[in-house]
């Protein structure tokens, strides 16, 4: 079973993100930057991660050709329009499997997409760190991006120093898709999970081996989120996340010191995407923990 990898969390200052995120009692790492004119800072959890993401250098960016997805353009046409979470990322063991998966599943794909970077780590040293990438387009969501992603030297990437946050963070619990059908996009996410959906009253539901996606409408999103939806003229988007935290009251007391207010809704406490650039962020107490 695949396993949620990252999110991204587009916005326009990444400085102002990170000030923001350590505000609310996260670790993160240094400022990274891409080949292809992003750049990023990382919160790492238990397997997966949120990437703060941001346009440094727009003249590096390649557009998108025939059969090859551009990250870098699909991220900065998005941030055209708003800031928020912009791409669902699923793990992979092998990116040239997953595409040929995309295909068999008749999805919208692309050649898979592979690069490295420098990576500092917290002794201050430096390593290179590979990815390879395997896209699939969702029909009538170009706000809302997927991929699988392969890491070739996990051993540099993942570090405990940077797992630890002060508002005991510990993973991603659900990433909510809002769309005005939810059954419309079954196809397309059986495909790229490798799963099929559940059908609930509040749209569909696709656990993973690591959180689960929630393709929600409108009014679910707003029942569980407390939040009114996103934006759908252009189709479906990504609404927020919540995370399993060993302490609520912990992140009660970040969130205060930050003066950032939260909203209780349906067992989880919720930054609105106002307050956090765009993506809401719910939090929820860890499953055996007080």
């Amino acid at each position: 079973m695949k396993a949620i990898d990252h999110l991204v969390l587009a916005g326009h200052d990444l400085s102002a993100m990170r000030a923001s995120y350590a505000a609310l009692g996260f670790t993160l790492t240094p400022p990274a930057r891409h080949p292809f004119g992003t750049g990023n800072s990382l919160v790492q959890l238990q397997g997966s991660f949120l990437e703060l993401l941001t346009v440094l250098e727009p003249g590096l960016i390649p557009e998108p050709q025939p059969g090859q997805f551009s990250f870098a353009a699909f991220n900065r046409d998005f941030l055209a329009r708003q800031q928020g979470l912009s791409m669902l990322v699923l793990d992979s063991a092998d990116a040239r499997a997953d595409v040929a998966r995309f295909q068999a599943a008749g999805l919208a794909t692309y050649a898979s997409f592979d690069f490295s970077r420098a990576a500092r780590l917290p002794d201050g040293g430096t390593v290179t760190v590979g990815f390879s990438l395997a896209f699939a387009s969702a029909p009538g969501a170009p706000e809302a991006g997927f991929f699988c992603c392969q890491q070739h030297a996990p051993e540099h990437f993942w570090k405990p120093e940077y797992q630890r946050h002060a508002n005991t963070a510990q993973g991603i619990e659900e990433v909510a898709l809002v769309a005005a059908n939810p059954a419309q996009l079954q196809n397309f996410l059986d495909g790229f999970t490798g799963s099929p959906g559940l059908a609930t009253r509040d749209g569909l539901d696709y656990p993973t081996a690591r959180g689960r996606l929630s393709v929600l409408t409108p009014e679910a999103y707003y029942g569980r989120y407390r939040l009114a939806p996103p934006d759908l003229a252009r189709g479906p988007r990504f609404g927020g996340y919540t995370l399993t935290v060993a302490s609520l009251d912990a992140v009660m007391r970040h969130a205060a010191a930050a003066g950032l207010s939260l909203i209780g809704a349906r067992g989880r406490y919720v930054v609105s995407g106002g307050e956090s650039f765009g993506a809401a962020i719910g939090f929820t107490q860890a499953k055996g923990k007080p």
